[in-house]
């Protein structure tokens, strides 16, 4: 068989011939019609972004500038007498705090109180073994009555000498030797008599009492331990710490710019201090205030006062932070405000008082604000009402509409702020 003979009668399958263009024409017009499909989607949002952009600034303004009204919510205002007062932290302090240290070495034996209890001036705190002081109370007083006798036998002795001086039986220098044989004898007895002394001390020392109405602290010093003594009791380790609590006292600091205020209260016996404990669950108390410092505090420039509370029921601790309100001074028959009706504006400050479903932009002179209520001066009358709620949605002159136990349109006391300082 031929090469060529071979070629031809090959198994595999012969190669297609390709297609003519009209027979992919359906093909082609199939992608034709997609590209068309997609321009026509991108034209719809570019028109769409193009209408958006244009309206956008109708829907964002106030309904009331677009003729509908704001929903706002109201308050009157009131003519009454507001004091000025200062919000401060104060601080609870110990009107003594104590350190208990012993005067004396030795093993403490027993603590007679738990750690954290209320206890009473003498209220016996720790015992010392007293035996190494009993036995040395014990010498001294021996050796007292050695003495003793012995000064006795020095003055009986001066006594027959000086008798038989007088009938010229012995000199003059037998009696003056013995007279300074008993004045030193006096004087070994007195000094005696002051080692005694010490010794009974030393063994009341082991019996260590609280000196002050108090409340105990943690035992730094367990009962089993020995405890030394030497030099000053400053050096020696406390057993515990005693903290007066009844009564104690509260600082607190205001500024000096309060200090014209202060002076003139404290010359009428009126600055008084409210501690507020509400935020949890106690209940308030108003005190005198009965210090004022001598100098004001150079970093801070605030001045320190104190009041004095009885504590009767132990509920303030030292180191504890509690709220104080001290009044200063009153303003006579004010026109108040709520604080969230405040708004400011680039020139002044303002609130939106409500009348005949309009509202209207009053310019205000602040006199005080204590965060609940503000005192001001402006051209407003006990009884209109003005907005504390929904400002975001007001404009001067604009509808308003009053709603009642709901939710206004948005933007209290800052959202006002922030739009008023935008109008002119």
């Amino acid at each position: 068989m031929s090469i060529d003979q071979k070629i031809v009668s090959s198994p595999w399958p012969p190669v297609p011939p390709r297609p003519t263009m009209f027979q992919r024409a359906p093909f082609l017009l199939q992608k034709v019609r997609g590209v068309k499909w997609l321009g026509v989607a991108a034209l719809i949002l570019v028109l769409g972004g193009f209408w958006y952009v244009n309206h956008r600034g109708i829907t964002d303004q106030p309904r009331s500038a677009r003729g509908a009204a704001a929903p706002v919510k109201v308050a009157k205002v009131e003519r009454r007498d507001m004091s000025v007062i200062e919000r401060t932290i104060g601080t609870v302090l110990a009107s003594d705090t104590i350190q208990v240290t012993p005067q004396v070495a030795g093993r403490v034996q027993q603590a007679f109180f738990k750690e954290g209890q209320m206890v009473k001036k003498g209220d016996l705190l720790f015992q010392i073994d007293p035996r190494p002081f009993e036995a040395a109370l014990a010498q001294v007083r021996g050796q007292l009555t050695k003495d003793q006798a012995a000064l006795e036998g020095a003055r009986r002795d001066l006594k027959r000498f000086q008798a038989l001086l007088s009938e010229n039986a012995i000199s003059q220098q037998v009696v003056d030797d013995e007279a300074a044989t008993a004045a030193a004898d006096g004087g070994i007895v007195e000094a005696d008599q002051a080692n005694l002394q010490t010794a009974e001390l030393n063994l009341e020392y082991t019996k260590i009492r609280s000196p002050v109405d108090g409340k105990t602290g943690p035992i730094t010093i367990m009962p089993g331990n020995i405890i030394s003594v030497t030099g000053t009791t400053t050096n020696v380790n406390p057993l515990v710490t005693i903290s007066q609590i009844q009564p104690i006292k509260i600082s607190f600091f205001l500024p000096q710019t309060d200090l014209p205020r202060i002076e003139a209260r404290q010359k009428i016996g009126s600055l008084l201090a409210t501690v507020d404990q509400s935020d949890v669950g106690g209940a308030n108390f108003t005190v005198p205030v009965n210090f004022v410092s001598n100098a004001v505090n150079n970093a801070t420039g605030t001045i320190e006062l104190r009041a004095t509370y009885d504590n009767a029921d132990a509920s303030l601790v030292p180191g504890q932070l509690v709220n104080v309100v001290v009044e200063l001074a009153s303003i006579k028959n004010a026109i108040t405000v709520p604080h969230d009706a405040l708004a400011s504006g680039p020139d002044a400050q303002y609130v939106y008082r409500v009348a005949g479903g309009k509202a209207e932009q009053i310019a205000v002179t602040v006199l005080f604000d204590d965060s609940k209520n503000v005192a001001i001066q402006g051209n407003l009358a006990a009884g209109d009402d003005v907005v504390v709620d929904g400002q975001l949605e007001v404009v001067p002159g604009g509808n308003v509409e009053i709603v009642r136990g709901a939710q206004a349109g948005g933007g209290g006391r800052n959202g006002a702020g922030r739009r008023g300082a935008q109008r002119p």
